[in-house]
């Protein structure tokens, strides 16, 4: 198996957006979850500043990231009650992406088999091509989660990873407490990794989001890997942090020590003060998520079927059957809208679309617009899924 991933579906519609822009066809992007909304004033003030100290502009080994790192912990703390060592058990990265492909090199050999949903986000199938892992995708649940049950106990056994993503991209399920408990539960039985990707963890519509680190007896098995670039809308700066098990995260820093030395300095104080950030602050933008996620699915009743919106900034969507999900997403740059194709995050999700929640909620309804239009005129005459 080549560690070179395939090119990347999402490149056939950038290349269809791009033609269309270039005939003067304005769109509205729902293809991509790059967010319109602003970040939080103290972190690009603390970064301004960090611009113009001099002792930011050198290479950041470890020692530069404990101040982050430690902001990282206390945010922990404060949320879940859980004590964890910034030196030991905590760990900087350039991105929650990068995290999690560099995760699965340390933690894995060529030829382990990794468990993940078979729907999940792109990068996920990608990181598991270039460690060289075989993979078993599990099947979805009606409520959009993995359904754990459908896992034989032979493959349980021969697994090196368990992987997850509550809440989740695309789908925008949630997972509960006994969810995590069960992952948590099989994880320990059979002597697997269990790390939960949980950048959406500011996403949730009500409640608070679980976190299975904070499940006792989860620090010897759990990784989890948080970001800014959705709760603090950061997305560019790229920066993220690990949480969990000493020995993994002693692994992956020796994985990153070879091929990064840390963000910028001065990202990292922006870091600091964004986890500072009132949790009131995440709320209200989770809450414009929210009310753009009800519009949206109340505009396209009858014509997809969607998943009921409890979080994230996403709506996934079945189309209607005889509809191949990359037809219509091109068909439907032609007017004006762009969303993405669900076969991009994995066999399950040939025949859906995901929609991101990145516009205004009148923009939106526009783009639904055009969504049921073409949902409800059929397949084209000879088209197959």
């Amino acid at each position: 198996m080549s560690r070179v991933p395939e090119p990347s579906i999402f490149l056939v519609v950038d290349e269809a957006k791009r033609k269309a822009r270039e005939r003067g066809l304005k769109l509205i992007d729902l293809s991509i979850g790059s967010t319109d909304l602003p970040p939080p004033e103290a972190p690009l003030k603390a970064l301004q500043e960090a611009l113009l100290d001099p002792s930011t502009y050198g290479y950041c080994l470890k020692s530069c990231t404990l101040p982050f790192l430690e902001a990282a912990i206390a945010w922990y703390r404060g949320r879940y009650g859980v004590r964890l060592d910034p030196r030991r058990e905590a760990l900087a990265l350039i991105g929650s992406q990068e995290g999690l492909a560099h995760l699965l090199l340390a933690l894995t050999e060529p030829g382990d088999l990794l468990l993940l949903p078979e729907v999940a986000y792109p990068s996920y199938f990608g990181a598991a091509q270039v460690a060289s892992l075989k993979t078993f995708l599990i099947p979805l649940r009606q409520d959009g989660l993995a359904d754990l049950a459908k896992v034989p106990e032979e493959v349980w056994q021969k697994a090196k990873v368990l992987l997850l993503n509550y809440p989740n991209n695309p789908t925008g399920a949630v997972a509960g407490w006994a969810y995590f408990e069960e992952a948590l539960a099989l994880a320990q039985k059979e002597g697997l990794w269990l790390i939960h990707d949980n950048p959406y963890v500011d996403q949730v519509y009500e409640g608070e989001a679980p976190s299975p680190l904070a499940l006792p007896g989860a620090k010897e098995r759990v990784v989890e890997l948080f970001s800014l670039s959705k709760s603090y809308n950061l997305a560019g700066f790229r920066l993220g942090f690990a949480l969990g098990s000493e020995e993994a995260l002693t692994r992956l820093e020796r994985v990153k020590g070879v091929i990064d030395f840390n963000q910028y300095a001065g990202i990292l104080r922006m870091g600091v003060e964004a986890l500072k950030t009132p949790k009131e602050v995440t709320q209200g933008f989770a809450q414009v998520y929210r009310e753009r996620a009800l519009g949206m699915a109340k505009a396209l009743e009858g014509a997809l079927e969607l998943l009921p919106p409890r979080a994230t900034m996403y709506l996934w969507g079945r189309l209607p059957e005889g509809l191949d999900d990359l037809d219509f997403a091109l068909r439907l740059v032609e007017r004006g809208v762009a969303v993405a194709p669900g076969r991009g995050f994995g066999p399950g999700g040939k025949g859906f679309i995901r929609i991101a929640l990145v516009r205004p909620l009148p923009e939106l309804l526009r783009a639904a617009e055009g969504i049921r239009a073409l949902a409800t005129e059929g397949a084209p005459r000879g088209a197959n899924r």
